[in-house]
């Protein structure tokens, strides 16, 4: 009820900051989050004028955020779809001030390896898929493990993005930028089977989407996430609760890049093949496991006199 009485008296502030999104090319699932930050903090600032409110209030709608347990990345999110709001009216001259700007973000833990699966684990993973949909679903998976797509990449991709004889995938990834990546040949003939086995649309309507749903619409972001859930909890079904992974889509991204990094591509590359605006971001998988570090520091297990060297 509250939110249908933000949303009217806020109308025309949200209609302006809705049109803005979309003509800046973000996301359908960002202009989601970020609308949905947008009106909990409207909500938090209690019936006030948008040329009313301070840096203050901004500062008190992330900080009780973060009392409710959200974590920092999260935090930073309200804060962007915040300064976004404000910085979409201040372009269209509905306003003049931005109570977001200057506000620092939360400090993110840095230089933290992320969570992958190895080769074998990934090989083990694709044998989990199942289902009706299975050479869909296991298509959307090699596509991020075995190419590094992002999940809202593969949810974006057309049937013309693909070129089966030149084995070329186009995609349209972060920053509105297209890159173009080779097929590995394995990939092409799952891909392949897909698009033979792919649904159509519903009453003749026209679906351009690579991948589709039960009822022939683009596969939703949400729907790809829920599939990777359930074939990760059937992945670790038979492992003791406490070595199991908290593992989603995106760790598929992850086992790519540290895959590739781990066979000798040149980080420029890597850079290219995952979409990265800057190196730095793709140096984060150059990570090393427990076991190459005990490798490592077996190079230097020599026999020292240690009982000598104590006494």
């Amino acid at each position: 009820m509250i939110h249908e009485e933000i949303r009217e008296q806020y109308a025309d502030e949200l209609e302006a900051f809705h049109i803005w999104m979309k003509d800046a090319g973000y996301t359908g699932h960002t202009v989601k989050s970020y609308t949905g930050d947008v009106l909990e903090f409207l909500i938090s600032i209690q019936g006030k004028s948008l040329e009313q409110v301070k840096k203050l209030h901004v500062l008190a709608y992330l900080s009780r955020a973060r009392e409710r347990g959200v974590s920092d990345a999260t935090r930073n999110r309200k804060h962007a779809a915040v300064n976004c709001f404000y910085k979409s009216l201040i372009e269209l001259e509905v306003l003049t001030n931005n109570p977001a700007s200057g506000i620092k973000k939360s400090k993110t833990e840095k230089n933290r390896a992320p969570v992958f699966l190895d080769e074998g684990g990934l090989a083990r993973f694709l044998q989990s898929v199942e289902g009706k949909y299975r050479t869909r679903n296991l298509a959307v998976f090699l596509l991020m493990g075995y190419m590094g797509l992002r999940v809202g990449e593969v949810h974006a991709l057309n049937c013309k993005d693909y070129n089966p004889e030149r084995r070329t995938l186009d995609v349209f990834g972060k920053g509105r930028k297209w890159r173009s990546i080779p097929v590995p040949e394995t990939v092409a003939e799952v891909l392949s089977r897909a698009l033979q086995e792919r649904l159509n649309p519903w009453r003749g309507e026209k679906e351009e989407a690579l991948f589709v749903s039960q009822k022939g619409k683009r596969l939703s972001i949400r729907s790809i996430q829920l599939i990777s859930t359930e074939t990760f909890e059937r992945f670790q079904q038979e492992a003791p609760a406490h070595q199991r992974q908290s593992y989603s889509s995106h760790k598929l991204r992850h086992s790519f890049a540290t895959m590739m990094l781990r066979r000798g591509a040149d980080l420029r590359t890597v850079q290219e093949l995952l979409g990265h605006a800057s190196i730095q971001t793709t140096t984060v998988y150059t990570h090393v496991t427990s076991r190459e570090k005990e490798e490592a520091m077996a190079l230097l297990d020599v026999k020292l006199p240690v009982s000598k060297m104590v006494n």
